[in-house]
């Protein structure tokens, strides 16, 4: 009764434009159209679409053909632009942190085919002072909702920050990686529990691939098996 109560007074809101939906956290009809949710024929390795069919094998994209990544297998839930790009940057920029909630929803949708027993979840990490100046780190709240979600163990501070980079808005690919180069490393009190494992990396938007390469190295340094990674949206073109 109560609930029913709460709902006429405060009905389910698109997490999007406001308009009422039938529960909780959802999209609305024009706002779900608008998203470029990836699908179809995808890169392994990142997950960008890519032309054609889907025949079962591997395909790989012009970006993770020409830079191997040091990851086996990468999904994104989403194309990084108009309203997905809306969203990400509320989440992130905007305080909008209830946006968590259905993007893991959408993040392990996308990422199910690269799911496997027994990985363990982990975050991109922010430099504390990033940290401080934001309040939250929003991949932290997506690795936790994913690792919830999946029924794997989340370790939310496998990584850190061992210093300070700078804002890579405006970078190219070439700068991104020299700027992110051995700034990522696995906290100490994890190295023996990670060996042997299979990490799944969690970031909000992957670009050049510089940051999550770098997280990436630092885990399979640190004796993980394997390392896959899983975004809630992608810098690409549509095919």
């Amino acid at each position: 009764m109560f609930q029913s109560a709460l709902r006429l007074i405060y009905p389910p809101r698109c997490v999007s434009c406001g308009d009422m939906v039938d529960r909780d956290f959802a999209l609305c009809a024009s706002c779900w159209g608008q998203m470029d949710f990836i699908a179809g024929l995808v890169c392994d390795c990142c997950g960008t679409p890519l032309p054609g069919e889907d025949a079962g094998e591997p395909e790989y994209c012009d970006d993770c053909l020409a830079r191997p990544r040091p990851w086996a297998r990468g999904r994104a839930a989403m194309l990084y632009r108009e309203k997905a790009r809306s969203m990400v940057l509320a989440f992130k920029h905007g305080d909008r942190t209830e946006l968590a909630r259905p993007a893991a929803d959408w993040m392990l949708r996308a990422g199910r085919p690269i799911l496997s027993p027994g990985m363990v979840v982990a975050p991109i990490p922010l430099h504390r002072w990033r940290l401080v100046s934001r309040r939250f780190n929003q991949s932290a709240l997506l690795s936790q909702g994913v690792a919830e979600r999946a029924g794997f163990a989340h370790w939310p501070d496998l990584l850190v920050r061992i210093r300070k980079t700078k804002v890579q808005d405006g970078m190219g690919p070439e700068e991104r990686f020299a700027n992110l180069a051995g700034a990522i490393a696995v906290q100490a009190r994890y190295r023996e529990r990670l060996r042997g494992r299979t990490v799944l990396l969690i970031d909000d938007v992957m670009t050049s691939g510089a940051t999550l390469s770098t997280a990436a190295e630092a885990c399979l340094a640190a004796g993980a098996e394997e390392v896959r990674v899983l975004v809630l949206a992608r810098v690409a073109k549509a095919s």
